[in-house]
């Protein structure tokens, strides 16, 4: 079928005249006239009749009218589409994160995010830092939001960082090491209740130990999700290495205390993680450019 005849028959009918429709399109009458019979020839079909001193429809001309109109309408709207897909209006973010930035960075990240773009679809996992960077090599997320040691990323990924928290030893307010300056040594000495293996903050800590050639601490409890490691060393038992980001507001309201620890100050470095040299759809650069313009939740 001859598009470019049926769109000319489609200004036709929508304008009712071939002149009008010479006008618009800036095509002779005649050379519309000519593409109009030879479409009509290929069809086996009368689309134009006579009616005074202008043309009407026939009856197969109108429905033909009908069916190229809603051609048309479905073109301008993958037109549309394509253009929104461009600007980042339309579109997924698949994003992988730790648990660190998907409790306490990424949902208000994700709600200034919605408010500007909110036809882009998030789909969002949280994970622990391994499965976090693995999803990200398989090519199952876009952005993988990690918060680790940059050290240990793959030459394949490419990172840029946010910011940095410190990491704190915190136990509860009746510990008998409640803001108490101890060793290294005496702290490992007590139950820590940490996350599954595959968390950075409990690697970083058995680095720690490794680095300061100290006894590795006795993981009494272990949890899935911060939020029930947390509430354990709250309720009185044990000690917890964590992201001050997580505990600060438990210790500024007293629920927990720090341990100082000689000589320890480590940091946590929070980043965007994405695949080297391969371009990002419009839709995931606007997060991330959103997210640069946000970084960090005071």
């Amino acid at each position: 079928m001859n598009l470019h005849a049926l769109r000319l028959f489609h200004v036709i009918a929508s304008c009712g005249s071939v002149t009008r429709a010479s006008e618009l399109l800036k095509i002779s009458q005649p050379a519309i006239t000519a593409q109009i019979k030879k479409f009509e020839k290929e069809l086996l079909l009368s689309l134009l009749k006579p009616q005074g001193r202008g043309i009407a429809l026939t009856d197969a001309g109108e429905e033909i009218a009908q069916l190229a109109k809603r051609l048309f309408a479905v073109e301008q709207q993958i037109e549309q589409f394509a253009q929104h897909y461009r600007d980042g209006t339309n579109g997924s973010v698949r994003l992988a994160a730790t648990y660190l930035p998907a409790h306490f960075l990424i949902p208000t990240w994700i709600a200034k995010f919605k408010q500007q773009f909110e036809q882009v679809e998030m789909i969002i996992t949280t994970t622990n830092s391994n499965d976090a960077l693995q999803q990200l090599l398989n090519v199952d997320v876009d952005i993988a939001i990690y918060g680790g040691i940059p050290e240990e990323y793959p030459d394949t990924i490419q990172t840029e960082e946010l910011f940095q928290d410190e990491l704190w030893f915190v136990v509860a307010p009746n510990h008998r090491y409640a803001n108490q300056q101890v060793s290294l040594a005496r702290m490992m000495k007590e139950p820590f209740v940490m996350r599954e293996e595959g968390s950075s903050t409990r690697e970083r800590l058995l680095s720690l130990c490794r680095t300061y050639n100290s006894s590795t601490p006795t993981i009494s409890l272990q949890f899935n999700g911060l939020h029930e490691a947390i509430t354990a060393v709250i309720a009185g038992y044990g000690a917890n290495f964590v992201s001050s980001l997580v505990v600060r507001e438990y210790v500024a309201r007293g629920e927990l205390c720090r341990v100082h620890v000689d000589g320890i100050h480590l940091k946590n470095t929070i980043a965007i993680c994405t695949r080297k040299n391969e371009p990002l759809s419009a839709s995931s650069l606007n997060f991330i450019q959103m997210i640069r313009q946000n970084p960090f939740r005071k």
